[in-house]
């Protein structure tokens, strides 16, 4: 391990300046109560702590016991008390809330919609009587592939409601990726619609669902929620959502008294392994977390307006667009579609329009409206804005100047906040809402109450201040994951292998010596692109599949507007030459089989691949090629010539595109 000092400058140090906290003050009055007190009592008097805190949401019968550790890592909160998150989302605010508004929504085209909390009720009310007539019942597994739509939230809500499981799939992933989700979930339903817009562009989802569900046998039919056109539906198996609802007096639906440990849904998450792992969430511990993490970091009021620039087929959307903010009693904005189009400040006339109070976006996204200069947010009054938030990814110094300086008006607290799909809400952050604010640019701040985090080199001691190690957390919390479905060796050995009892999120990080983390990245192989996480291996075994291709590897590399891209080297079988249409042609292979958010930064030719003695690839070598930084110890390569290949592949390339510029 080595320490950083401000007269390093890595890549480490570029995404995470220690060097740039040196000029700024640290004022003490920023860590005190009642954040620090909190956080103190959270470890030290753990059980009285969550006793206390399971308060602020609502239980159909009360936990006698905090927490189940009998059978580690499985860990178990509240087992034996009932409740339900779409009742704490949408029935409790009945009484107090019932006109206010809980969703609003607007598409490119600048259609929007406006749900009070009683219209989500009746809603939600709608859609689970929907289900229940298509035979959907607790446990059942459903899949819904939408894109921001109300229906989206309402769908997610409603099966919550009847203590079904939903999996929710981005809809940019295509064919392949839905198939592949679908039989790991053994999925009974899946919900879709026809298309959505994307600048201007219509995207057919409803024709990728056709092709995936003839690959799916657990699928008994598809909802298809109708958007304003006629579909081709399958009369055996699909359902149009508006016959089924058509003049139906809209009955309530009672609530599932589900058991806090029943499953709320499974995410698909990439890991290091081709096979997306199915991150599973429960009722009560994840319903909790997202209820007080919300609060904490974002310290929403009553007349707040949140907005999540997040899509909810990642985890940021569930936690922080659906399920904290409505659990909440929070106005929460959701838009269909991107943040250049037809303008480079759409986002900002959305501020301007609903008077968007808290904002939460990615370091990705303040790179991409950089480009376009300041002019397009001069043109709006952003003045309602008095909380700011990035999320995704390690935010860049030059980002985090902007952002501050013109969407905060040099004012507004950023929240930089850590976490992953496996934590299910925010672990490190800034916390307003404890009075607890950061002044470190760049710096993701201090952990939340109830999360003990450190940093342990590579033996599993704490590292020192300021050295280069893994983060970690060394107890159980609420809202983390219960498992990887369908297969708990996965959960034991991707999260509790490396240190004994402790879990690895697979994160490099420093601590300072305020007790500060700054986290650098993963330490595995998934890729971050735009804020989308990517498995190396998935996009591995898609190349493979293809006819032309014996062997790859991908790797990440740094890229300043999308955080990470992705570079692969490909070994072709006999028959096959390397060539500029058949780079062309993989390339969009890629992006049918996964979506097209897999932006690749370069793909190079090569006869092999740099290989230890026992046939391993050895990627470190190929990044440390690609990105022109030290390839390190090389004696356990096979072949050392296979360097001096890649290296003259990447000039080649280089060489074409620099021709192609100047033709």
């Amino acid at each position: 391990m080595y320490k950083l000092n401000k007269s390093q400058f890595s890549f480490y140090t570029l995404y995470t300046p220690l060097f740039f906290m040196e000029n700024l003050p640290f004022n003490e009055r920023y860590y005190q109560p009642p954040y620090k007190e909190m956080y103190r009592r959270s470890l030290e008097e753990s059980e009285s702590f969550w006793r206390e805190m399971a308060q602020g949401i609502d239980w159909f019968s009360p936990f006698s016991k905090v927490l189940d550790s009998s059978n580690p890592p499985f860990f178990r909160w509240f087992p034996d008390g009932k409740v339900n998150i779409c009742y704490n989302a949408v029935d409790r605010h009945l009484e107090f809330r019932r006109n206010k508004v809980a969703l609003i929504w607007e598409n490119e085209k600048g259609e929007n919609k406006i749900l009070t909390y009683y219209d989500l009720y009746t809603e939600v009310n709608r859609f689970a009587s929907a289900l229940q007539d298509l035979g959907i019942k607790k446990g059942d597994r459903v899949l819904i592939y939408l894109p921001l739509m109300p229906e989206l939230p309402i769908s997610m809500l409603a099966l919550a409601r009847i203590g079904a499981i939903h999996s929710v799939v981005f809809s940019g992933f295509s064919t392949q990726a839905v198939t592949d989700r679908i039989n790991d979930a053994k999925a009974k339903l899946v919900i879709t619609t026809s298309h959505t817009m994307r600048r201007g562009k219509r995207i057919e989802l409803k024709r990728t669902i056709d092709d995936a569900v003839s690959q799916t046998p657990s699928v008994e039919n598809v909802l298809v929620i109708k958007r304003d056109e006629e579909i081709d539906l399958n009369e055996d198996r699909d359902v149009l959502y508006q016959d089924l609802t058509k003049k139906k007096i809209v009955k309530k639906v009672e609530v599932e008294e589900t058991l806090s440990t029943d499953p709320l849904f499974i995410l698909y998450t990439s890991g290091t392994t081709g096979k997306p792992k199915g991150i599973l969430h429960l009722h009560g511990g994840y319903g909790l977390w997202t209820y007080l993490t919300t609060n904490w970091v974002f310290d929403l009021k009553e007349n707040d307006v949140f907005f999540n620039t997040a899509d909810i087929g990642w985890i940021t959307g569930h936690s922080y667009i659906v399920y904290g903010p409505l659990q909440n009693g929070a106005t929460t904005l959701m838009y269909e579609g991107v943040p250049d189009y037809p303008n480079p400040d759409r986002w900002w006339d959305l501020v301007e329009k609903y008077g968007v109070t808290v904002f939460y976006t990615s370091p990705t996204a303040v790179r991409t409206l950089m480009r376009y200069g300041e002019e397009w947010v001069k043109n709006h009054d952003l003045s309602t804005l008095r909380l700011l938030g990035s999320v995704g990814e390690p935010i860049n110094p030059e980002a985090w100047r902007w952002y501050f300086k013109n969407i905060g008006r040099s004012t507004l607290p950023i929240a930089d906040t850590w976490w992953q799909t496996e934590t299910g809400g925010i672990m490190i952050s800034a916390t307003p809402g404890l009075g607890n604010y950061m002044l470190k640019p760049s710096a993701n701040g201090l952990p939340l109450p109830g999360v003990d985090a450190d940093v342990f080199d590579e033996n599993g001691d704490p590292a020192q201040s300021r050295e280069k190690g893994y983060i970690v957390i060394k107890r159980p919390w609420p809202g983390m994951l219960a498992g990887v479905w369908g297969d708990p060796d996965r959960y034991v050995n991707t999260y509790f292998s490396k240190f004994h009892n402790v879990y690895y999120p697979g994160d490099y990080a420093v601590k300072d010596e305020d007790g500060f983390f700054y986290i650098l990245g993963r330490a595995d192989e998934v890729l971050k692109i735009a804020g989308h996480r990517i498995g190396t291996r998935e996009i591995e075994d898609v190349l493979i599949s293809h006819p032309a291709v014996a062997e790859s590897a991908v790797i990440g590399v740094p890229d300043p507007v999308r955080g990470e891209v992705a570079v692969a080297a490909v070994v072709l079988k006999s028959g096959y030459s390397p060539s500029e249409e058949l780079r062309k042609t993989l390339l969009d292979y890629i992006r049918s089989a996964l979506g097209s958010f897999v932006v690749f930064g370069g793909l190079y030719f090569v006869t092999k691949l740099p290989k230890t003695r026992s046939g391993k690839i050895m990627r470190r070598v190929v990044k440390g090629v690609i990105s022109g930084a030290p390839v390190g110890d090389t004696t356990t390569l096979e072949d050392e010539t296979s360097i001096d290949e890649l290296k003259k592949s990447i000039e080649e390339f280089s060489k074409e595109i620099s021709q192609q510029k100047k033709e």
